[in-house]
């Protein structure tokens, strides 16, 4: 059963509007000439945007007159592709959706009648564009992703052997698992490495499948699973189902939104005022409603040449639903302890407009500031984008206690041509972020005035590229502005490679033993009912307090709350981790100092 079928039956939810026994597209008596479907798709990329009545209709009269063109090219279809998607997930009316699903559940044959005129498909394979209907995804997926998609779609995957490179690599690897193989591997050349798994593996069963089981069954650890398959870096190929496409993909929802107005612009839009609202009620899912979520979000993910470690990792008993308004629907999910980052909390949420999958986000937190990572997929970034990011930062600031924002240079179009070329940063700050760094500070100041007095002027490409050079930031508590604008938390790691090279010869194992000895007689603390992952977080901590200065004068209280913090990593979810964080000024004073 797919996800979205599991999805169904969990939830217990009305169905979508698909096109299964709905009115079909209205034939049309002539199909249009490769110059008028042109035109009228361009019909169709202006119509979508409006939002009138009489739009409406015109819309509904141009689906339908499309519904029966042949379009013979792949840059032709893959933008009627997306425009269909829009439709989808902006309807005008439900006429207008059921016309856009049903022309979508053509594309496979459309797929197939280029495929059989022999008609350059190349460009469906972009990662902003893969997923289509009736077309395949191969890349190096990682372990865990390629062992979920066995598991979830056995029939639907394989070895791609026409892209791999360095069977070297196999002769080091396979010998854990192919007797006498390395009389072979070891001393000759142009090793059959294919020959020898069909002679291993039962007949009947895929190469793919039985190298998983192989691997699976290595009295190693999961991590060090992943590391060897990893290395062995496998194309493999998946042709998912229509309903694991990106084409056929929809959660269940009640009720459709429709809209009949002009779309939210970033105008309209006041973040601190978004911030400030309550929160919108989250529901908890059960662990296999959860499960469900996360199978969707890999699929989203995997189709689109993505891999979240969110979605990878994340924590079916800890999956968040939340609706917004509008027909958005929002599931945040955190990581399960064996998972978590040393120091940071991470969070990850998918989002869908009236069903659709449209994009996701990550955050990284630590004490009360957030790394934020928000990915519309670039078919929906005409949709509201200002208000749903708003909002999404609403949900975490309300769930985590985070009121500082921060965005990564890349986010904002550093060595990104795309974030350049769709003027992320100026998105970002008309929102009221903040470039950190003096420079660009001064950078900005000058471009704001030239755009204040020069009606004609824009921000050249390459002063947008100068501006995306360094990190922006959005506080919510003007009392803490300028407190963060140095962190890195790289720059932990590194001090603390510094000391493991100056105090250890470079030994990591015995800089963890010798740190967590002295926490633990500075705290005066005893662990022998410590949980596994609790002393994890307990050696992870150690090593950044090694570089504190003075932890064993700290207060009793201060030494208290601390042991409550690294607990806390390995607890239920990392929003008590980070709410604690936020009331222990003395570590959150020796972090910032660690990091910048």
């Amino acid at each position: 059963m797919s996800a979205q079928a599991r999805i169904t039956s969990l939830l217990n939810q009305h169905r979508l509007w698909t096109t299964a026994g709905e009115t079909p597209a209205v034939p049309v008596e002539m199909k249009p000439s490769s110059k008028t479907l042109g035109h009228l798709i361009d019909q169709l990329d202006g119509l979508r945007r409006r939002f009138e009545p009489r739009s409406g209709k015109r819309l509904e009269q141009l689906l339908s007159r499309i519904s029966g063109a042949n379009i013979n090219d792949a840059e032709s279809l893959i933008r009627f592709h997306e425009l269909l998607l829009f439709v989808c997930a902006y309807p005008q009316s439900t006429r207008a959706r059921r016309l856009a699903e049903s022309l979508l559940k053509s594309f496979p044959k459309r797929i197939e009648a280029l495929r059989d005129a022999e008609t350059d498909l190349d460009s469906l394979e972009h990662p902003e564009v893969s997923g289509v209907a009736g077309l395949s995804v191969t890349d190096t997926f990682s372990f865990f992703i390629v062992r979920w998609l066995l598991k979830r779609h056995p029939s639907q995957m394989s070895i791609y052997w026409d892209w791999f490179e360095d069977e070297n690599r196999l002769g080091e690897t396979w010998p854990r698992f192919m007797p006498l193989l390395e009389d072979d591997s070891a001393v000759e050349a142009n090793i059959p490495f294919q020959d020898w798994l069909r002679a291993a593996r039962p007949r009947g069963e895929k190469d793919l499948r039985w190298l998983i089981r192989q691997f699976d069954s290595l009295n190693r650890t999961e991590k060090e699973k992943a590391e060897l398959y990893d290395s062995q870096q496998f194309y493999v190929r998946w042709k998912p189902a229509y309903r694991a496409t990106r084409t056929g993909m929809r959660f269940p929802v009640r009720q459709i939104f429709f809209h009949r107005e002009p779309l939210l612009r970033r105008k309209d839009v006041s973040l601190r005022a978004e911030l400030e609202k309550s929160s919108p009620q989250l529901q908890l899912l059960s662990p296999k409603q959860g499960e469900a979520i996360l199978d969707l979000a890999r699929e989203a993910s995997t189709t689109r040449y993505r891999e979240l470690y969110g979605f990878t990792h994340g924590d079916a008993k800890r999956v968040f639903k939340t609706n917004i308004g509008r027909g958005v629907d929002i599931f945040v999910t955190g990581l399960p302890p064996e998972w978590r980052l040393p120091l940071r909390a991470y969070h990850a949420a998918l989002i869908f407009k009236n069903g659709v999958p449209v994009g996701y986000f990550e955050g990284l937190s630590l004490f009360e500031r957030m790394e934020s990572g928000f990915n519309l997929y670039y078919q929906f970034r005409d949709g509201e984008t200002a208000w749903l990011y708003a909002r999404l930062l609403n949900i975490f600031r309300h769930l985590l206690g985070v009121t500082a924002f921060s965005l990564d240079p890349y986010q904002i179009g550093y060595e990104n041509e795309e974030g350049i070329e769709s003027g992320a940063f100026w998105f970002y700050r008309k929102l009221g972020f903040r470039p950190t760094q003096p420079a660009i500070r001064k950078l900005i100041a000058r471009e704001e005035e030239k755009l204040a007095t020069r009606a004609e002027y824009r921000t050249s490409a390459a002063t947008l590229r100068k501006l995306a050079a360094g990190p922006m930031i959005f506080e919510l508590d003007q009392g803490l502005v300028g407190d963060w604008d140095r962190f890195q938390v790289r720059n932990i790691g590194f001090a603390a490679q510094r000391q493991m090279a100056a105090r250890f010869n470079g030994d990591a194992e015995k800089m963890r033993e010798a740190s967590t000895k002295s926490l633990k007689e500075a705290l005066r603390i005893r662990t022998r009912s410590w949980r596994e992952t609790e002393l994890t977080a307990l050696r992870d901590f150690a090593v950044v307090s090694a570089m504190i200065r003075d932890i064993d004068k700290w207060t009793k209280a201060e030494k208290q709350q601390l042991v409550q913090i690294i607990q806390a990593k390995s607890g239920r979810d990392e929003a008590r981790y980070l709410k604690l964080m936020q009331r222990h000024a003395r570590l959150r004073q020796e972090v910032i100092r660690l990091s910048s």
